[in-house]
């Protein structure tokens, strides 16, 4: 296993399976650690832990399907991916979300697309 990473996200998730299939397959990451309590997911840039919720706290969590983004969340983490089409195609095919306009910056296009648990992200192409 790599040295412990000098930076990444943490997301807790009521659905821990779903979640790790969803970031395993639309970041192309892989995974450096799997347990009952936690995927540890690996990109080219980032790390990505997933941390499963409690049981008795999750039974209060709804998620609904399709997955109402949580657009009041403090925090909107972006991942590079190789195509958006591409990548848009894998987030509704494993429970997550695309919506609202393209955005063109310098060098990159943007898409928000949430999560099968509702929580946001940006995804980038580079152009």
């Amino acid at each position: 296993m790599p040295a412990p990473a000098t930076s990444g996200v943490l997301i807790y998730a009521k659905t821990l399976p779903v979640m790790s299939a969803f970031y395993e397959q639309v970041l192309e990451a892989r995974v450096l650690l799997a347990d009952a309590e936690h995927r540890v997911l690996q990109t080219q840039d980032t790390q990505l832990i997933l941390h499963a919720i409690p049981e008795a706290f999750g039974r209060s969590v709804v998620i609904d399907v399709p997955p109402v983004p949580r657009e009041t969340q403090a925090i909107k983490p972006f991942f590079t991916v190789g195509t958006l089409a591409e990548a848009e195609t894998i987030v509704e095919r494993c429970g997550g979300r695309v919506w609202g306009p393209l955005w063109s910056g310098p060098g990159l296009r943007v898409r928000n697309v949430c999560d099968p648990e509702g929580n946001i992200l940006h995804l980038r192409e580079r152009v």
